[in-house]
């Protein structure tokens, strides 16, 4: 008889990690364990406002599956019960862990993929002033990629103080939906001679039909505009690439779904997160191994990680150990 396990975990940051959307000091998760007999399966998420989501409300989803989950519910059934979001992710997570660790068989094999390899993510330069964006730029100019987080006034002070920071490192740009149509067009003709390889979400998902319009001397990434694969027919002719999250996908199950669809249907494919510990960046390394742009570095923002946690060397990411996950 399995055993579910559910628990609210705070980690702190180190600083503060401000996005348009607003400033925080900690990364609030959500740890599912299935345990059956001598095995145990783990899986985190991170409740997100943005989709409306609470600590509180993803708890109260999973504790609703407890006497499916106990009694057996596999991954297929998982997703036909529960909408995709973070709840959902961590359950499907923490089932192919313990699959795993029955079988003896990594998470990889068990999903007919190959052996997965280090790869380089990038690294987020927060919101602030163009001065202190430059400065943390600056600190980590070896970097090969940044990703450099926008608001609309004064962004392209704050490209520009970040290309002359690190002229070698090659940016990815995320709004998060803060600019407007004129916005986008008075700003990306400036952006190829900056090092700027592609631009994540930067019209509200409402109102991303404009962008259909609009040139993309830049490659654009739907990010909330596409969670999972039932939005890349509702995304066609605006985006160039997409960006895969497990805990908008509602975990690796669908996000490997989403992949396999975005690349036959003609996009780019990005890999990103929310700001976590290993545990939930460990799934989100195989949708890695076929992506473009890789923004798993969640950890490396954390003040401390959890134990057995990913090994970072520099923007070099390497995958899960099986204590951690799979």
């Amino acid at each position: 008889m399995r055993k579910l396990t559910i628990q609210a975990e705070s980690w702190p940051i180190a600083g503060v990690f401000t996005i348009s959307r607003g400033s925080k000091t900690k990364a609030d998760v959500v740890v599912v364990e299935v345990r059956d007999g001598d095995h145990a399966g783990r899986g985190e998420c991170v409740p997100y406002p943005r989709y409306s989501d609470t600590v509180d409300g993803v708890i109260a989803a999973i504790e609703c599956l407890r006497s499916q989950i106990e009694r057996g519910l596999d991954r297929a059934t998982l997703l036909t019960i529960l909408e995709p979001g973070a709840a959902r992710n961590a359950i499907d997570c923490a089932l192919w862990d313990l699959e795993a660790k029955q079988s003896g068989c990594p998470v990889w094999q068990l999903a007919g993929l190959s052996e997965p390899h280090p790869v380089t993510t990038a690294y987020t330069i927060s919101l602030d002033t163009a001065d202190r964006m430059a400065a943390a730029a600056r600190a980590n100019a070896q970097r090969p990629l940044l990703k450099v987080k926008l608001a609309g006034p004064g962004d392209l002070d704050r490209v520009r103080a970040v290309h002359e920071s690190a002229p070698r490192a090659r940016l990815i740009l995320d709004p998060n939906e803060a600019w407007t149509p004129e916005i986008y067009a008075e700003l990306v003709p400036h952006f190829p001679r900056l090092s700027v390889e592609l631009i994540e979400q930067p019209l509200p998902a409402s109102a991303d039909e404009a962008l259909a319009d609009l040139p993309r001397p830049v490659p654009v990434c739907a990010d909330e505009s596409c969670h999972d694969t039932a939005d890349l027919a509702g995304i066609r002719g605006r985006y160039d690439a997409v960006n895969i999250k497990l805990d908008k996908t509602g975990g690796l199950t669908e996000a490997l779904h989403l992949a396999a669809a975005a690349k036959v249907a003609g996009y780019a494919i990005m890999v990103g997160c929310m700001v976590a510990t290993s545990l939930a960046m460990a799934p989100a390394v195989l949708i890695a191994q076929g992506a473009q742009w890789i923004d798993l570095d969640g950890p490396p923002l954390l003040a401390r990680d959890r134990d057995h946690g990913l090994v970072y060397d520099g923007s070099l990411m390497y995958p899960p150990s099986p204590t951690l996950w799979g």
